[in-house]
This record gives structure tokens, C-alpha cells and sequence, in this order.
């Protein structure tokens, strides 16, 4: 049986209704050329319709480029493949590169790496652009690159920075948590973190808790935090010291899902119960706190949109020098389940 016939340029141009030259520029994204939005996104959509996608060999040798984005992770490989946060995340990069005939290398940082390991996918140009998960503050290297013009984007924030980045509003979502146990009675509320203070979102986060907490007229209580690290057995830890204290909180903010888990066990194994002993909320909604006990009231992060914009934005960088919007806050959402002691709210997945 003859396999099908292959989509060309021509066929894309066609469907299009420009020229085979405009559909060239576009999908091989050469730098400085004047067409419109609306054209660049009729072209791509038809040759996402035909499944065509330049030859990457061709790519290359007419432009010195990859046609490959890296993502590199700040996380440990362990850490790695049990978030369960990162394969929507992943999905949406992936998506949207795809529809721009791009690939993703996927490059996560091991804990005894230095700070700068990135740099060589930058200075061997083994990518066209980097997004940075989880940007730390300290980071003496992003700014340098992006001075250099090296396309660059933060899946984060760091404050005060020009580089462009796309990231949920995390005191938004700190908010929506700690504003909901407080509607609910709570006045003794601690919190964990979801990192250590060096990494931006678990600041933020902390901020957000903090600032409800006075907004409201309640004391922020220093000795009613804890500083978490990405995982469940640090969750697990800083609820049992919480736990320890004479006076305990009532309830308790956790500022990731991750964390959170370990939180439950914790308050199980000293024989209480959630949310009749603690209440506990966390933060990023993965697809288990429907299934953990009781099901975790949580932050929904929009994971895949995360990715997605992400690499839009890349793209943008990458064929016109800098995005349209070069920093972009999406929008959280609470959704109440059984850890709480609220009604749960209907939702679908």
C-alpha cells in the first residue's frame, strides 16, 4: 500500500493564500521580516492542519539554529519524575514548540551541580532559547545572559528583572487559601512552605500568608512557620513540629501539594485528624489530592497553560526579539474539598 503523500511548503502556502517565501520566513522564523500577526498564525495553523514542519536539517543549515528549546529544571533528578506537576507542564511547552516545527530538551539540575550548569546549552548553542524553572534570586548568571540577547525565559519570577517570565500569581494564591480558613473560624493558622526562601514563589507565597494575616487583624506568628523543600518528607517533618507546640495551629496553609501529602501523614501518625484537629490547604491541585485522606483543598494552578504560555512567549523571543508582553501573572483558583472542613465545590478535570 502507497504511504501518503507528504504536506510541502507549496501546499501550505496554498491553503494559507500566501506565497511559498512567506511560508519560508515564517517557519523557519527568520529575524527581522515585517508580517502580520494574523498571516504568522494562518500559516502556522495550516501547517499544523498538513502536518508539515520544515526539514530541521534545512533549519539549520540556513540559519545556524536548533530549532530546539531547553527547559531546565531546578530541582533534583529524583524530585523530578515524582512531580506530578511537571507532565501537564511539559504538555503544554510541548504543544505549543510543536505548532512552531520546534523541540524540547528537558535539562534538570542535580543538587550537587553548580548554579551555572545551564550556561553551556547557551554558550555551545545546543538550544535557541532556555526556560528556567524555578528561578532563584541569587542567580548572578540569568541577568548576564540576557544582556548577552540570548533568549531567555523564567517559568517564575525574579523581582525587579526585565527577563521576561511567566508565572502564576502566587500571593494571589496564598490569599485564596488563607482567606478561606479564616472564613471558616480559624484564627491560629501556620503555614509551610513549598521551598527554601531562596527561591522566589515560596517567598511570594510566605508574603501572601503574611499580608491576609494582618489585612484580617490577626497576628503573623513567626514560630507558626515552617520552611518546606519541594517534597513530602519535609512536609511530613514540619508538620510534626508544628504539632509540637503547646498552643498548635488549627489549621495550616502548605504551600505546595507535594509537601502537603507528607503534612497528612504527619497529623495521622499523631493520632488526629483532618480536618476535625487541623484543617490543611495546599497549593498547585495535582491530580492526587482527589485521592489523598481526606481529598486536600487546594490552590489550582493552571499547569498546562503555564507551559504553553511559557513557550509562546519563547517563540515570540526567539522570531522577534522580545515578546509582546514580556511578564505575565495567570490567575489561581481555590478548590474546596474535604481537608478543610468546608462543602466541597463541583468541579471537573
Amino acid at each position: 500500500m502507497p504511504s501518503p503523500k507528504r504536506s510541502t511548503s507549496y501546499d501550505v502556502a496554498r491553503l494559507a493564500g500566501v506565497s511559498r517565501t512567506t511560508v519560508s520566513l515564517v517557519l523557519n522564523n527568520v529575524p527581522n521580516v515585517h508580517i502580520s500577526p494574523e498571516t504568522r498564525q494562518r500559516i502556522l495553523e495550516a501547517a499544523q492542519q498538513l502536518h508539515y514542519y520544515p526539514h530541521a536539517s534545512a533549519r539549520r543549515l540556513a540559519q545556524g539554529k536548533t530549532a530546539t528549546v531547553a527547559l531546565v529544571w531546578h530541582r533534583g533528578p529524583d524530585a523530578d519524575y515524582r512531580d506530578a506537576f511537571l507532565p501537564a507542564l511539559l504538555q503544554g511547552i510541548t504543544r505549543a514548540l510543536r505548532a512552531h516545527g520546534y523541540h524540547l530538551i528537558f535539562r534538570p539540575l542535580e543538587p550537587d551541580e553548580p548554579d551555572d550548569a545551564f550556561l553551556e546549552l547557551a554558550q555551545g548553542r545546543h538550544a535557541d532559547g532556555l526556560i528556567l524553572s524555578g528561578p532563584r534570586a541569587d542567580s548572578p548568571y540569568l541577568h548576564a545572559l540576557h544582556e548577552e540577547g540570548f533568549p531567555l525565559v523564567l517559568h517564575g519570577q525574579l523581582p525587579d528583572s526585565e527577563i521576561p517570565s511567566v508565572d502564576v500569581d502566587n500571593c494571589q494564591g496564598a490569599r485564596q487559601a488563607v482567606e478561606h480558613l479564616i472564613r471558616l473560624g480559624h484564627r491560629r493558622i501556620g503555614m509551610i512552605t513549598n521551598a527554601p526562601l531562596d527561591y522566589v514563589a515560596s517567598r511570594q507565597r510566605l508574603e501572601g500568608y503574611r499580608q491576609t494575616l494582618r489585612e484580617a487583624g490577626l497576628p503573623v506568628e513567626e514560630s507558626l512557620v515552617r520552611i518546606g523543600n519541594f517534597d513530602e518528607e519535609s512536609g511530613y517533618h514540619a508538620m510534626q513540629s508544628l504539632l509540637a507546640q503547646p498552643t498548635p495551629p488549627t489549621a495550616v496553609f502548605v504551600a505546595s501539594d507535594m509537601v502537603a501529602m507528607g503534612a497528612l501523614k504527619a497529623v495521622w501518625d499523631r493520632g488526629l485528624r483532618v480536618p476535625d484537629d487541623v484543617a490543611i490547604v495546599g497549593f498547585d491541585d495535582l491530580a492526587a489530592t482527589r485521592f489523598t485522606i481526606p481529598p486536600l483543598t487546594t490552590v489550582r494552578v493552571p499547569a498546562f497553560q503555564l507551559g504553553h504560555e511559557t513557550a509562546e512567549q519563547m517563540m515570540e523571543i526567539i522570531a522577534h526579539g522580545a515578546p509582546a508582553h514580556p511578564h505575565i501573572l495567570l490567575p489561581t483558583s481555590l478548590v474546596v474539598r474535604a481537608s478543610c472542613g468546608a462543602p466541597a465545590t463541583s468541579e471537573r478535570r
